[in-house]
Formats: C-alpha cells, structure tokens, sequence
C-alpha cells in the first residue's frame, strides 16, 4: 500500500470512523437484500435496496451527480471523489448558498461521502484503483479516453475488479465523430434540437427551463446500473455502461412534440418498426450507433418527417408496449391532465406523521 493511500486512509478513519475504514480493509463480495417488499417510508427503519452497494462517484456537475445521489437514496454508500483545491464545479454556483456551499451542489449529492483526490498524479490514481477494487459501482463522466490513459478506464479497473460495475457518462457516447468533444445540457439541448421545438412556433429558439437533459440522463445511466447489478448477480460479472446527452431527443408530431430515446441497436430497430419504417432500419448507413452518429443529420430528417405524419396521442399508442422510452412534451395545462400526474396528486394528499410527498418537485 503507498504511503498517500495511508495517509488517506488515517483521515478517512478520523471522519468516518463506522464503515469506511472498514470498507477500505475489505474486499467482500456485495450482500444483496432479500426479495421481500421494502416500505418507501425511510423513517420505517427497513433496509434499503442497496444497502452494502458501494459507489465510487468520479462524476461532477449535474447528470453523473444526479444519477450516484439516486443511488445513494436507494441506499448506497457513496463516495464522491473531487479535485483538490476547488472540488465539484457547482460547489460555487450561486447564488442562493447555504453557508458557504451551493445549493445547487447540495441538490444532487447528498446522502455522499466526499474525498479529494488529484487523478493525474501517479499516487492518486493508485488510491482510485484501491478505492475501486473493494466498491461495486464506478460512474465518470470524464471526456471519453482520459480515464484509461490514466489507467482508469474499464479495462483496467476490470482486471482488479471483475465484478464492477463501470458506468460512463458524457455527452455525446464513447463512439463516433463527436465523442471526444464536451457535452453540456445546453450544447445537448442545441444540438439534439431541443431548443428548437421550444418557445413559440415562429420565435427564436429557446433553451428549457430545466436542465432536462442532464436531468434525463442522469436517470437513465441509474437505471442502467441498477440493471447491471442484476446482471451480475446472475452471472458474476460486472459490465460498462454509455449513457450520454444526445440519447434523450425531441420529434416534432402533427400536434405537439414527443421525446423519444434508442439507446442500443435492439430500440432503434423497434422504432423503425414502430414508424413503418424497416428499410432504415436495413440500411447500411444506421446499424449501428456509431454510424447513426456519423449520419445523424440525415437520420434525424427521415424520422422528423415521418413523426409529422400523425398526432402524438397516435404515436404514444402504437409505441405502448414496444420497450421504447418515450413521452409528450407537455404545456403545462397538458401535465396536469395526464392520468400519472392526477394519480399522483392523490396519493400527495395522503400524509402520515414524518412523511412528505412532493409531487414534481
């Protein structure tokens, strides 16, 4: 063990002295809750999904955040990890603050432990292969190739640990033209068109009001690593996960907008089918999503065109129960009427003593 990974190691102890000192002298395999059904009051004192699940957090920002405090709500012990010095980004984006501390920040990394430590230096990047070897989950969202320049990357945090679950975050995916360029919510929401489809019909185009791609990112890449804890508890092996903006895009429909995301080959034949549109899927040019990148402008033009062609009522019919993820864009007169959102203001008026719903929030 190297002398800065001892040194770690003692001011871990100090702050945490249940649980993470343990964790750094471990390697156990996960132990996985029972397949009883847990109650979603926190203040029951039932055990959470993921307890004894540990999350390495290389992530900052919004979507990778998003994603690990999720986690961390479901019961995973998370530790973020930040650069020396300054730490996450939007630890300073304010106002309003809270203290000294952003309340952006504070919005998506609670339930988190936090550590700094610099990856470009040798003995940090052996504290990170440490770290990795007794933890279950690992999410960055690192420009595609640093990491494994840094020897981080998937392959090489697989042989130390077979069984990690290895998910990257960026924003536009580990493949084509445009993999290597940084992907933020806004460029995401310019780019996918987003921005475009949002104000008035003949206005400018205008940004969302919410980081909705990051947002929406965010949840899919912790729905993915859910899965993939499944996957390795059948199987006993640990897999790597590409989540990335330009996966969550808007279509214009004859009468609204519907979000539509194909995130592996499998969904993209399904939505040709969906569209009546099985000579694309055939074609040379989009089997796979490396080329779908590489002749994106054309792709997107020949779906746009082809959503025109009906409502979004239709396009929400035939999509059900096609596997796809898909929803309306709606005003917001439109969310209220939706059955889900009026179900939910039911159960929010169901209080109990120490429990709050909020709906939407």
């Amino acid at each position: 063990m190297c002398e800065s990974f001892r040194a770690l190691r003692s001011v871990l102890r100090a702050r945490y002295r249940l649980g993470f000192t343990a964790l750094l002298q471990r390697n156990q395999a996960p132990k996985y809750p029972d397949s009883r059904r847990r109650s979603s009051d926190t203040n029951s004192g039932a055990a959470r999904p993921l307890e004894g699940v540990r999350v390495l957090d290389l992530t900052r920002v919004l979507a990778g955040p998003f994603a690990t405090m999720i986690l961390g709500d479901l019961g995973a012990e998370v530790i973020k990890v930040e650069r020396p010095g300054g730490g996450d980004d939007t630890r300073t984006w304010g106002p309003p603050f809270v203290a000294s501390e952003s309340v952006y920040f504070l919005s998506v990394n609670r339930n988190k432990k936090s550590i700094a430590v610099d990856l470009k230096h040798r003995r940090g990047a052996e504290v990170i292969r440490q770290l990795a070897g007794v933890c279950d989950v690992l999410v960055e969202n690192f420009l595609p190739g640093n990491l494994p320049q840094l020897g981080l990357g998937y392959a090489e945090l697989s042989r130390i640990n077979p069984g990690l679950v290895y998910c990257s975050v960026s924003g536009y995916g580990q493949t084509g033209p445009q993999a290597r360029s940084p992907g933020y919510d806004s460029i995401a929401s310019a780019v996918s068109g987003m921005m475009h489809i949002t104000g008035p019909e003949d206005g400018e185009p205008v940004r969302p009001g919410v980081a909705m791609t990051d947002l929406a990112t965010g949840l899919y890449a912790h729905g993915a690593v859910m899965a993939a804890l499944l996957h390795r508890q059948k199987t006993g092996r640990g897999s790597h996960i590409d989540c990335n903006l330009l996966s969550a895009q808007g279509f214009r429909t004859r009468d609204g907008h519907l979000v539509l995301a194909a995130a592996n080959d499998r969904q993209f034949v399904t939505v040709c089918q969906v569209l009546e549109l099985q000579d694309l899927a055939a074609d040379p040019n989009y089997r796979t999503n490396q080329l779908r990148v590489q002749n994106r402008k054309q792709l997107l033009q020949i779906l746009s065109q082809r959503f025109m062609q009906q409502n979004s009522a239709d396009w929400l019919r035939r999509f059900q129960g096609s596997g796809v993820p898909v929803g309306p864009i709606n005003s917001i007169q439109e969310v209220f009427s939706e059955p889900q959102v009026s179900a939910g203001m039911g159960v929010s008026r169901c209080f109990r003593p120490g429990r709050l719903v909020l709906i939407g929030f």
